[in-house]
């Protein structure tokens, strides 16, 4: 089973800093794959609780290489709950790269546990009779602090259900839940990286605010 890695993380950096700089990224150090991936990037200040700013991913199986190039920059550049990312923040940003696995039915809404699976959602909104869908990752309601109902609750309002919430509702969600593995970067250990490993650090300029 491929696992989420340094060099993947590294190489979504790579992408971001290459997008502002005007130059083609090195190439990977991982080998290529098919897999559900996404990338999330976050951005802490002043020791603060790195906040998100940009989420995105497929819940279909890509190659690997591209899908993380494509989604770094769609994920930094292009999530419409944000302004895109600008090369001065590079320095405060932290890149999570995640492999997804093992997807699988749930019997109902309640079939899954807290900080192991994440869920894909898809119902039927009663009001407009139209098919809604939504996905967490694993590791996002551990990190919010939900229990399993807060967090299918909130699965409903991210998919565009504004309506009444009731357990007859909830009964005719189609959940399918999956796993995944995980690997997060904060951008002084890729400068730390590019500095053993290539002899500089490429991104220096960039956090300068020179572009």
């Amino acid at each position: 089973m491929v696992v989420a890695t340094e060099e993947m993380a590294v190489y979504c950096f790579d992408t971001l800093v290459a997008h502002y700089s005007g130059e083609q990224p090195p190439l990977p150090a991982f080998e290529e794959g098919v897999h559900p991936l996404f990338v999330t990037w976050k951005k802490a200040t002043n020791g603060s609780e790195p906040r998100l700013r940009g989420c995105i991913g497929t819940l279909e199986p890509r190659q690997i290489v591209s899908g993380f190039k494509d989604y770094a920059l769609t994920s930094a550049l292009r999530d419409r709950r944000f302004s895109p990312i600008q090369s001065k923040e590079l320095a405060y940003l932290e890149c999570t790269v995640s492999i997804l696995t093992e997807y699988e039915p749930a019997l109902n809404y309640l079939d899954w546990e807290v900080g192991k699976h994440g869920l894909i959602i898809e119902f039927t909104d009663p009001d407009y009779n139209v098919r809604r869908s939504a996905t967490y990752l694993p590791e996002v309601a551990a990190h919010e602090g939900w229990t399993i109902l807060e967090t299918i609750d909130s699965l409903m309002r991210k998919a565009g259900y504004n309506g009444t919430i009731t357990e007859s509702l909830r009964n005719k969600i189609r959940v399918t839940r999956y796993q995944s593995t995980l690997y997060t970067m904060h951008y002084g250990e890729y400068a730390a990286y590019v500095k053993k490993n290539r002899g500089e650090i490429n991104a220096a300029p960039l956090v300068n605010g020179s572009k």
